[in-house]
């Protein structure tokens, strides 16, 4: 019977000792109900832009090239070899002729541009036939700005594809690994299309739109779009997020859970909308389209420690005193 004692009295110690750590071990958040829906995985053929902006670019398509400013032209009157020649668009939009001056051509096709000029000049001739040809199609270009290997304007002679402005500009390959590519915005006027770019190397080429002339690629930087991933995993931290990440990539990135971890009760947290989800580690490994959760910048993944990892934490951080009485207690058993 004194035996049974002292090992119950060792044992009420310990586990005074471990009540009493209890509070100081982490502070497990209360789930939120409906929490589920904040966390799924957007549709498939959903846009990070809403529909009709996708479909407002898709529609806008150049089927005419205009002429505009530094483009140079070769102007051909029939008949008047002194008025023919080379001219360099102007940054008023205009080109300087022998007799009449300036003739405005911005924002005209060729053939406009041509009936433009034998107009003035018709003033002064008879009989005037004018051609117009673009010898170098200088203001044809697209302006890329954020974390590209060549930032700036990126000229071309046929209107490009979202896809090739990229490669253009030097996103394929990132110059750091940090710089992940996950989305970026194409502004045009009043307009600003945001893209998925996973989904566009994905093979969605509805998301490969033409580019105009004047058209601004903004890439952002991907450094700053973060999850947090901490408790009992192998490397809890900050990790960037990537184009859809998963809740099984971000734990997967951090490790994994440890031994200690509580797996039934993960907590999935996104501040910005005060959501908090109690996720199941089994169940999310189950293969079930409808368990997917989907990530956003700032999410918050918190595995939790369970009460035995708690108390064998406790045993092994446990003060060389305290160990040396209870073996001197054991030992007068």
């Amino acid at each position: 019977m004194r035996f049974l004692f002292k090992v119950a009295g060792v044992a009420g110690c310990i586990l005074i000792f471990s009540l009493a750590g209890c509070g100081s071990w982490e502070s497990v958040p209360d789930a939120t109900p409906g929490a589920r829906e904040a966390f799924n995985a957007p549709h498939k053929a959903e846009t990070m832009s809403p529909a009709d902006v996708m479909k407002a670019f898709q529609e806008d398509v150049v089927k005419e090239y205009t002429i505009g400013d530094g483009d140079q032209i070769h102007i051909d009157i029939v008949g008047r070899p002194e008025l023919s020649g080379p001219q360099i668009v102007g940054p008023d939009g205009s080109v300087t002729l022998p007799v009449v001056g300036s003739v405005a051509v911005r924002d005209t096709t060729r053939e406009q541009a041509a009936a433009a000029i034998s107009k003035a000049l018709a003033k002064y001739y008879r009989d005037i036939f004018t051609t117009v040809r673009v010898v170098q199609y200088s203001s044809n270009r697209v302006t890329v700005l954020g974390r590209v290997e060549h930032p700036g304007p990126v000229p071309f002679d046929t209107p490009p594809t979202l896809l090739e402005i990229l490669s253009k500009a030097g996103v394929f390959p990132l110059i750091r690994p940090e710089q992940v590519l996950t989305s970026c915005a194409v502004i045009r006027r009043n307009s600003i299309l945001w893209v998925d770019v996973g989904r566009l190397l994905g093979g969605d080429l509805q998301l490969n739109v033409q580019l105009h002339r004047n058209d601004v690629v903004y890439i952002p930087d991907a450094s700053d779009r973060q999850v947090f991933v901490l408790g009992a995993v192998t490397k809890p931290g900050a990790y960037r997020l990537t184009s859809r990440m998963s809740f099984m990539d971000a734990l997967g990135q951090a490790g994994g859970t440890t031994v200690e971890a509580y797996k039934t009760e993960i907590h999935l947290i996104r501040p910005e909308k005060g959501v908090n989800l109690l996720v199941n580690f089994d169940e999310v490994m189950k293969p079930d389209p409808n368990l997917s959760l989907a990530l956003e910048h700032g999410d918050i993944i918190y595995v939790p420690m369970n009460t035995a990892a708690r108390v064998g934490y406790l045993l092994q951080k446990v003060n060389p005193f305290m160990q040396a009485w209870m073996i001197r207690q054991m030992g007068t058993m």
